[in-house]
């Protein structure tokens, strides 16, 4: 009984989460929306991948109170071939998930921004071992 009372719930959430999506996502497709969310999800896990490996070396060396995110893109600039190299691409602090979130409202070519910020990261691979990896990567959501 138990069992049976904890699928019904489980059920009715899915059944709310997808109305949910449905409302969200309005006249767009479903599969384009799908591919839209994974897209951002997908930049947004490499941002704070991104940002995690560099703050992580720099409290290795002993600068415990920095951030990425925070620093300037001519900074940032100075250690894009070391980062590529090691990560296989490069985004500037400026570019980064949790940096045009906050400036998402207030961005009135908020489509055509994201689109330039993913090329970037796509090109940051050309000519590394990566390359093959990230080109193209954004082309099915945006």
């Amino acid at each position: 009984m138990i069992d049976n009372k904890k699928e019904q719930e489980r059920d009715e959430l899915h059944r709310t989460i997808w109305n949910m999506a449905n409302d969200l996502r309005g006249s767009v497709d479903g599969w384009d929306f799908k591919q839209y969310v994974l897209g951002m999800l997908f930049y947004r896990y490499i941002s704070e991948n991104f940002v995690k490996y560099v703050n992580a070396g720099e409290a290795e060396a002993g600068n415990t109170g920095f951030d990425y995110a925070r620093l300037a893109d001519e900074e940032a600039e100075e250690a894009r071939e070391d980062l590529v190299q090691t990560k296989g691409y490069f985004i500037m602090p400026s570019e980064l998930f949790c940096n045009m979130k906050e400036r998402a409202s207030s961005n009135e070519n908020l489509n055509e921004t994201l689109e330039s910020v993913f090329r970037n990261i796509e090109s940051s691979a050309q000519g590394h071992d990566s390359e093959n990896s990230f080109k193209g990567l954004f082309d099915d959501g945006f």
